[in-house]
């Protein structure tokens, strides 16, 4: 008989933030853009107070005007500085081991991201965790629109009660989907929302990975 973590059969993980430590990344690639325009820099604080899904919002709050300069056009740009250095980004403390111990426990487990798929599967291979999921869901272009329908896709594709599916992940969008999707969700403050934020959607928010066992 397969054994579960309170219930759980399945593990849903986001990718950026919550098993990869990027928010840093996120934010000295961003400044690039914004200082090559003489725009207002990020700071760590700024950054989690107007980060968001879709993007193309997040972009918005930081003054970017997208009839002088089309999104996909900034997009772009921000995703050529972010792929140029991602193999400097690692997992977040106690990602790794995490995985291994749902493994250990026979849940299987999945990423839904609103990355490129490309990329996710490439990074976590760099990262030698690729092994640990049974699928991994990104979106096909790099804009990061949000994940809503492919969560939709993937919960009627797992045929496993909603209940039983955990969804772990770092933003408000996490929890959105979560919700959509009908599964139980944790979220972790790891850089791109504050754990306030986090707060006000409404799950339940850890300190870090390590607490996901207790």
């Amino acid at each position: 008989m397969t054994r579960t973590l309170d219930g759980i059969s399945h593990v849903i993980w986001d990718w950026n933030g919550t098993l990869l430590d990027d928010a840093w990344l996120c934010i000295e690639v961003m400044n690039g853009l914004l200082g090559r325009r003489g725009m207002t820099l990020l700071d760590a604080e700024r950054y989690q107070r107007v980060f968001a899904f879709p993007v193309r919002e997040y972009y918005r709050r930081l003054g970017f005007d997208f009839a002088a300069e089309p999104f996909e056009q900034v997009g772009t740009e921000f995703i050529e500085g972010y792929q140029a250095r991602q193999h400097e980004c690692r997992l977040q403390s106690g990602a790794r081991e995490a995985l291994a111990e749902l493994s250990g426990r026979s849940l299987t487990q999945s990423v839904l991201s609103a990355s490129q798929r490309s990329r996710l599967v490439a990074q976590a291979e760099a990262l030698e965790v690729r092994a640990s999921f049974v699928r991994m869901i990104g979106l096909e272009d790099h804009y990061a629109g949000g994940k809503l329908e492919q969560g939709r896709g993937w919960i009627a594709e797992l045929g496993l009660a909603p209940r039983s599916v955990l969804l772990v992940g770092d933003t408000d969008h996490d929890a959105e989907v979560a919700r959509e999707m009908g599964v139980r969700c944790l979220l972790v403050p790891s850089g791109h929302q504050s754990t306030e934020k986090l707060r006000a959607s409404g799950a339940t928010v850890l300190t870090s990975l390590a607490r996901l066992f207790d």
